[in-house]
């Protein structure tokens, strides 16, 4: 069994934090797990992209073209930039809530309309399933939980090959004790978003 996760987002949005809970939570269910980031002005922004491979026999961190059994995109345009990662059988989820770029920002450039960048990613399957995580983290009470709710999404998906409980033990050993309580309501809020698609 190989599963493969490409991870994406802006910086500052968490997803280094969401690869290190998934890698923990696979390790700690006895799988093999290989792990490579990219970020560029990860500080300033600019987009991040982490790889997580698990199984048996995992030779390489690297996910080939199409490879990835699930997408989960921390930010809508950047999902849609790594669209590439999956093929028609695999899962994309999606936060809806965009990180407008500076260039947007100051009149240099255009942000592509939600419904548009939506309609693309189902261009390429059926699996789509799209989150407000940042209203579901701010409504668990806090909105930079929408990390969390991200990750409970996945652990909703038909085929994810870790258990909800793992995965919840491995995100509340990556943050402060005074942050458990709030994180657990985002992932269980991210977790029921999916339960039903």
């Amino acid at each position: 069994m190989k599963y493969n996760i490409q991870l994406v987002g802006v910086g500052g949005q968490g997803v280094l934090l969401a690869s290190t809970v998934l890698g923990n939570a696979a390790v700690a269910d006895g799988l093999e797990v290989a792990m490579s980031e990219v970020h560029g002005m990860a500080q300033r922004g600019g987009s991040v992209q982490c790889s997580v491979r698990m199984g048996q026999d995992i030779l390489s961190p690297l996910i080939p073209k199409g490879g990835a059994d699930l997408l989960l995109g921390f930010e809508p345009a950047e999902t849609l930039r790594n669209v590439t990662s999956v093929d028609r059988d695999s899962w994309i989820i999606t936060n809806t809530s965009p990180v407008i770029p500076i260039s947007v920002s100051i009149g240099q450039g255009g942000y592509p309309p939600l419904d548009d960048i939506l309609a693309a990613l189902r261009s390429v399957n059926d699996h789509v399933v799209a989150v407000d995580a940042t209203a579901r983290a701010v409504e668990a009470g806090r909105a930079i939980t929408a990390n969390a709710v991200l990750i409970g999404a996945m652990t909703a998906v038909k085929g994810f090959p870790l258990s909800k409980q793992r995965v919840l033990d491995a995100l509340l050993e990556a943050v402060p004790a005074k942050a458990k309580d709030v994180n657990v309501r985002a992932f269980e809020l991210g977790y029921e978003e999916v339960r039903g698609e």
